[in-house]
């Protein structure tokens, strides 16, 4: 508890500074917070994509029972094809209606006649959806083939935007923060040079003068950490209901509590991390005895 005691005297000794340690402290763990939300975000939102039919081929109005039957089953057999459904004239007319039920000018003429039927296939991968729709172009009972395959690579490529833009910037803030705290605490050390000499001549132990100083830096590292996943969280849950309408189907908000949790535990232990190990390199650089 003494060590606490002096850390709580060197920080109310100099509180412009350990505001400013402290806000710096939050804007890193704001950012990885951020990060971490992104990345598992476009995540999600890949794997959903990847898991939904990708190839849709639609038949011509006289292809029969039989010939869906025929492509399902060649499909089926090809190790490529996870799985294939078969939308009649009906079930279009029934999708079309749910999608467009809050524009009743839009269901006035549309009839179950004029929709095509379709199958809509789904693959291993991203990569086998242009060799399967090849396929299926050969076939004379299909007339259009539909390869979503550049939603795919697009959000291929801003998750892996994400996770590398994400993460230098979060290692160059963990990087500049530990900086910021090895200077605030090696300029308190300078300031209280004589008193730790005083120290010294009185008998006191290296880990007594040192451990304070190691505190403090937790202090601001720990105090950022949860202010910025308070802030963070909030933030979340106020933007949710508005998220959640761009995201339709997609299950990701509102984002699982544990989750935030986990987070939060990430963040601290990130925190005293930073904040001892830049504390600790103020104090062996600056009290060397």
């Amino acid at each position: 508890m003494i060590y606490i005691k002096f850390a709580k005297k060197n920080i109310r000794r100099s509180p412009f500074q350990a505001i400013a340690a402290s806000m710096v402290m939050f804007l890193t763990f704001f950012v990885m917070a951020v990060f971490i939300l992104l990345a598992t975000g476009s995540e999600i939102i890949l794997k959903h994509y990847e898991s939904k039919p990708q190839v849709i081929a639609f038949f011509k109005d006289a292809s029969s029972q039989k010939d869906v039957s025929a492509i399902q089953n060649a499909l089926l057999s090809d190790d490529r094809v996870i799985a294939t459904k078969y939308v009649s004239k009906d079930d279009a007319l029934k999708i079309y209606r749910e999608r467009n039920k809050k524009d009743p000018a839009l269901l006035e003429l549309v009839t179950a006649s004029i929709l095509p039927a379709s199958l809509e296939i789904s693959t291993k991968s991203p990569k086998e959806l242009t060799p399967v729709a090849e396929v299926l172009k050969r076939e004379p009972v299909i007339s259009d083939v539909i390869v979503p395959d550049d939603v795919i690579q697009a959000l291929t490529s801003a998750t892996k935007v994400i996770r590398y833009v994400g993460g230098s910037v979060v290692s160059f803030l963990i990087l500049f923060s530990s900086l910021v705290i090895l200077m605030v605490i090696g300029f308190k050390i300078r300031l209280k040079r004589d008193e730790i000499e005083i120290m010294k001549l009185m008998g006191a132990s290296p880990s007594f003068i040192r451990t304070p100083f190691i505190l403090e830096g937790i202090f601001y590292g720990v105090v950022g950490a949860v202010g910025a996943w308070v802030v963070a969280f909030a933030m979340l849950w106020y933007f949710t209901p508005m998220l959640s309408g761009y995201l339709g189907d997609i299950q990701f908000l509102p984002v699982n509590l544990l989750f935030m949790l986990i987070i939060l535990i990430v963040e601290l232990v990130a925190a005293l991390m930073v904040g001892g190990l830049g504390s600790l390199g103020a104090v062996r650089r600056y009290l060397r005895s």
